[in-house]
């Protein structure tokens, strides 16, 4: 894209079907799955957006570009979203608007004691949920005027994605995993099992979080290996 063209997006006004148009999305997300429909959402509405795939890379983006908003997951490879989010906010009134995101529900209040201006639940599916989420936290200033038109589509996500993020689980478990380690499995299998609505692949995700010692991972293991036979078939 040349410089000139993404300057005209950039000052192009949003309009009612692309109320998100010119304003860029940095999403700091590492399921892909998750991550897709981050990106089909925002291409619905006009937005631009990036990804970063963890705290480092989060860092970097943030040190290089301005976003308008930023997207956080709240349970990241190295480290918390919450803290992320923090960070982010301690720059005050130039700040981006902050939004967590999680599979478990429970996390909410934790984003909003970070300093998130609000939060979402995965799965991410409405475009019309997505645009109010993402509008509600800008500024009055940058949100269009008149009527929006209010889509009800929803999206769904390359199951590719899906198949790369259970290969991911299927590596960390094998590699006997740490308490820290299955920690982290448990709230990424959390949000991929909601966004492709397994529900007993959810209910082992969740039973992993829950436990707190002697954690049994041969049930969770064989449920990955199964889900990702079944993915490797599309």
């Amino acid at each position: 894209m040349s410089d000139d063209l993404s300057k005209f997006l950039a000052t192009r006004p949003a309009s009612a079907e692309r109320p998100l148009l010119g304003l860029t999305v940095l999403l700091v997300e590492d399921s892909r799955f998750a991550s897709e429909a981050v990106r089909l959402l925002c291409l619905r509405s006009g937005a631009r957006i990036r990804r970063a795939d963890c705290l480092r890379s989060a860092h970097r983006h943030l040190a290089t570009y301005r976003p308008g908003v930023v997207i956080v997951d709240m349970g990241l490879p190295d480290g918390s979203g919450a803290d992320l989010i923090h960070q982010i906010k301690q720059g005050g009134h130039g700040a981006p608007a902050v939004l967590g995101l999680s599979g478990d529900p429970g996390k909410e209040a934790e984003a909003l004691a970070a300093g998130a201006d609000a939060f979402m639940p995965k799965p991410l599916e409405s475009l019309a949920m997505f645009q109010q989420a993402v509008l509600s936290v800008l500024p009055p200033e940058e949100r269009p005027l008149g009527l929006r038109v209010v889509d009800d589509e929803t999206v769904s996500p390359d199951p590719l994605a899906l198949r790369d993020d259970l290969s991911h689980v299927a590596e960390v478990l094998a590699a006997g995993p740490d308490s820290a380690a299955l920690d982290y499995v448990a709230h990424f299998l959390t949000g991929i099992a909601r966004s492709s609505h397994d529900e007993d692949l959810e209910a082992a995700a969740e039973a992993l979080g829950d436990q707190r010692r002697s954690r049994d991972i041969t049930k969770l293991t064989g449920l990955v290996q199964a889900r990702l036979a079944a993915a490797s078939g599309f």
